[in-house]
């Protein structure tokens, strides 16, 4: 099983979108008994509530599924039961490290790592900008990229 947790600030609109496209592009290769997907944000304020209404309608308008998907804190085991933490900002990577205490063993990675022509260096964060359109834009870039690397990783085909 290959483990991937999607890490933003409040686990209400980057990282569960990101998780849901990711579930979306794995389903569509037919991989889904492969991978374990998650999402988590390093602060606490929206622990149980459902994606952000502006995450919910644009998953809603590519026909992508978030059912199951509540907001939830990362916790010091996910260090350790990720094989990747895929961070949406430079941020987040800091705050993970800082909540980990060094104590991890997944590799982290930001999802702009995976955008072809490096447009942006984090993922803007649609809460503060109101744009989920863009947001969805690299989140589906990005995620298929990433799962294509893994594949590769893990010489599956």
């Amino acid at each position: 099983m290959i483990q991937v947790l999607f890490l933003c600030l409040g686990n209400i609109c980057r990282s569960p979108m990101a998780e849901a496209v990711f579930r979306h592009h794995v389903k569509e290769k037919g991989l889904q008994d492969k991978f374990m997907i998650d999402s988590a944000g390093t602060a606490s304020w929206h622990e149980g509530k459902l994606p952000h209404e502006g995450t919910r309608a644009i998953l809603e308008q590519y026909n992508i599924s978030y059912a199951g998907m509540n907001a939830r804190q990362v916790k010091q085991s996910d260090g350790k039961t990720f094989d990747y933490i895929v961070s949406m900002d430079d941020q987040n990577i800091k705050d993970l490290k800082q909540l980990l205490k060094g104590n991890y063993e997944s590799k982290l990675v930001k999802l702009t790592d995976f955008l072809t022509d490096n447009k942006e260096e984090n993922v803007p964060d649609p809460y503060y900008t109101g744009d989920f359109d863009y947001t969805y834009e690299l989140v589906n870039e990005g995620t298929k990229n990433l799962l294509d690397y893994i594949l590769t990783e893990y010489h599956i085909h």
